[in-house]
């Protein structure tokens, strides 16, 4: 068991970048400590008007080999109703990062580590990677949302087979199946996902925010309501200063040229 003094997750700001670290060597496997700690720096990720765009990075080995599979074997079915809640809170608090969230993914995410990718928005892959909800193998299911986030992303059947069978997916199917956005060198990874939210992290907070609350809450209810919360979102933005910034820059000197603030 985990020393709950010791930092177990870690959130790195750098010209508007945050990094969440995820730092139990060496597989980080998500124990309850762990998963505690996660939550938090979810959370402060999200508060912090520094932070405009985050990458979850597990280091350049691994990203996380699943749940502390000897925490778990030790609870009872008591233990784990009470810790069921907890666990998803934390996984729903990095889905909630109302800004750009991407995933470095090297070597194995597997589990609990799967579903943790999946609460980004996006997944830059190394070519080691290796993605799988093996839980089924235990006797168990996805309990962090990998039955209902994996299948939003790649549909319900390929999300199916993967879960029933507990197999693993490597770099270039996660890529062909939508699992991955973008593969290249396990050296590369980090770099590549910082580049992305370096990008993303230069464009209007509110309408990114706007447009991330649109896609995911649209993708939880039927389409006239998603709709309705595209039209409330879209309008609410012509509050916004970088509305006019971006319409101004528009109209003056063409696409793309805006500096939002």
């Amino acid at each position: 068991m985990t020393d709950p003094g010791t930092e177990l997750v870690t959130l790195d700001v750098k010209d508007a970048v945050g990094t969440i670290r995820l730092a139990r060597p060496p597989m980080n496997a998500l124990d309850a400590a762990m998963q505690d700690q996660l939550k938090l720096v979810a959370e402060q990720a999200a508060a912090r008007s520094d932070v405009r765009a985050v990458v979850i990075w597990g280091g350049e080995k691994v990203f996380a080999a699943g749940a502390d599979i000897k925490e778990m074997q030790r609870m009872s079915y008591t233990d784990m109703v009470e810790r069921a809640g907890a666990l998803q809170d934390s996984f729903n608090a990095v889905a909630r990062i109302p800004k750009p969230v991407i995933a470095a993914v090297t070597g194995y995410a597997l589990g609990g580590g799967c579903e943790l990718a999946l609460c980004a928005d996006f997944r830059i892959a190394a070519e080691n990677a290796k993605f799988g909800q093996p839980e089924i193998l235990l006797g168990l299911i996805p309990g962090a949302g990998g039955t209902q986030r994996l299948s939003r992303l790649i549909g319900a059947s390929r999300a199916k087979e993967l879960i029933f069978t507990g197999r693993q997916v490597r770099a270039d199917e996660a890529l062909a199946i939508g699992l991955a956005n973008q593969v290249v060198p396990a050296d590369e990874v980090y770099a590549t996902a910082c580049e992305w939210a370096a990008r993303l992290a230069q464009g209007p907070g509110y309408a990114l925010r706007a447009a991330k609350e649109a896609v995911d809450g649209g993708l939880e209810t039927d389409l006239t309501t998603g709709l309705t919360i595209e039209r409330q979102l879209f309008a609410g933005l012509f509050a916004t200063e970088d509305r006019e910034i971006g319409m101004r820059s528009f109209v003056e000197e063409g696409p793309g040229k805006a500096k939002f603030r």
